[in-house]
């Protein structure tokens, strides 16, 4: 499958949620003629210059991501009043989105760590440019809602980080690992891109 790009990964750096060796990666993309790969870690940048060198060398695209946790209130709120957080992919399309990626890390670590590193929508409206975002998995805002029996809330979430990140750089994000809830949710998700027009990406 040489057209297709894997978006959503997890390598050696997301602690105890990733068995992907970045150099292993990088050579069976190669090896199967996929052009480009991406790397998104859990909350942490720490093997993005690994990964770059070594995508580089195997002739493969490095597209430089993390799966980041937004925090449901603000960064700033912790202990019990602290709400949940919710995984969103963001991927690299420029230098800007990069430098704007390791900012919002950067702050995740520094004013919004509870748990994990947390970002929150205040600082996504302002470093959301030269970013591509997916809603995730069953632990994206946009899934969590859909579980919860929420559409017209998940539809509304939707239609908030679409209008962030602009027209055909926020995507609705599908997976299927064999899961009930995930055949399910789909076909929400399904619909929901259907209703709004979001486009939809398939991540494994």
């Amino acid at each position: 499958m040489t057209d297709f790009v894997h978006l959503h990964v997890h390598t050696e750096y997301s602690l105890l949620d990733g068995a992907c060796r970045i150099d292993k990666l990088v050579k069976r993309a190669a090896e199967l003629g996929q052009k480009a790969v991406a790397i998104t870690d859990h909350g942490v940048m720490y093997g993005v210059m690994d990964f770059y060198k070594a995508a580089k060398k195997a002739g493969v695209k490095p597209i430089i991501g993390c799966e980041v946790y937004v925090a449901e209130k603000s960064r700033f709120d912790m202990g019990p009043s602290a709400g949940e957080s919710y995984h969103l992919v963001l991927l690299c399309k420029d230098m800007t989105g990069y430098k704007n990626l390791i900012y919002l890390d950067s702050m995740a670590f520094t004013e919004g760590f509870y748990k994990h590193p947390r970002i929150d929508w205040q600082l996504l409206e302002k470093h959301s440019e030269g970013l591509i975002c997916l809603s995730a998995c069953l632990a994206g805002q946009v899934q969590r809602l859909l579980l919860e029996g929420r559409y017209d809330d998940a539809k509304e979430c939707a239609l908030k980080y679409s209008r962030l990140f602009g027209s055909g750089n926020y995507y609705l994000e599908l997976q299927d690992h064999g899961l009930e809830e995930q055949k399910e949710i789909n076909r929400q998700l399904i619909r929901l891109s259907q209703e709004t027009s979001i486009p939809l990406v398939a991540t494994n």
